[in-house]
């Protein structure tokens, strides 16, 4: 099991809950940390701003990140993310309702590990995010951060 966490960029406080509610059922011990704008996802990875003052945190095993956000969008995040050499190479999983191709195409242009699109239904939503930790969290082998 990944000791590093999840990065939850979320501005919808119901699909927020739902996210938490559906990584913990699958029993996911990593811990999640969860930033409601594009802003300060980037001052929690990159020790700015409200997250500047405390202790430097370890990076996410994975960002899952909307689009649409308040402050700085999502697509900005992103290349920020792929930007910055201590961020270039941490997947970032679009989790996103919008239906837009363009979306997927920028995301996938900018860098992005994965496009999925929200469900409409809350169960199949749920399922989705469950099987989004599993990968992310215990399947998927990330390189060390030290070899990065």
């Amino acid at each position: 099991m990944n000791p590093q966490g999840i990065l939850l960029v979320e501005d919808n406080p119901q699909d927020e809950l739902l996210t938490l509610r559906s990584l913990k059922r699958v029993n996911l011990a990593n811990a999640v940390e969860v930033v409601r704008d594009g802003q300060d996802a980037l001052d929690y990875l990159f020790h700015q701003g409200s997250y500047g003052a405390g202790p430097v945190l370890p990076l996410p095993a994975v960002v899952l990140l909307d689009l649409g956000l308040p402050r700085v969008g999502g697509l900005d995040v992103l290349k920020r993310i792929r930007a910055d050499a201590r961020t270039r190479h941490l997947p970032v999983v679009i989790l996103t309702s919008s239906p837009e191709e363009q979306d997927r195409l920028r995301s996938y242009l900018g860098g992005a590990n994965s496009f999925v699109r929200k469900p409409i239904d809350f169960t199949e939503f749920a399922e989705t995010v469950a099987r989004l930790g599993v990968y992310w969290m215990a399947v998927n082998q990330a390189p060390l951060q030290e070899a990065l």
